[in-house]
């Protein structure tokens, strides 16, 4: 297995538009780790843990995101699997 852990920050109109909560249910679909919340400059951010290929698959839903979210760019940032997530969240 391959454990890996990304930090995944969308740009675009994607707060207002259910964004956080279509990433929780595709990363609990997906039986990843991790947490989703807002940024005060627009953006949101993502962490995710699992397999790597799963969290591959995530980032693509992620480019996509839900009807009404326009996303114009994803910065991933590979991180070292920590392990310290357990189940996946929002944060307020």
């Amino acid at each position: 297995m391959d454990r890996a852990r990304a930090r995944v920050f969308i740009d675009g109109r994607v707060q207002g538009v259910f964004y956080r909560s279509f990433t929780r249910e595709l990363a609990s679909s997906l039986g990843l780790d991790g947490w989703v919340k807002n940024l005060r400059d627009g953006r949101v951010e993502a962490l995710f843990e699992g397999e790597k290929k799963v969290i591959e698959q995530a980032i693509r839903g992620c480019e996509a995101g839900p009807p009404g979210a326009a996303v114009s760019h994803v910065d991933v940032r590979w991180e070292t699997y920590t392990g310290d997530e357990q189940g996946f969240t929002i944060r307020y």
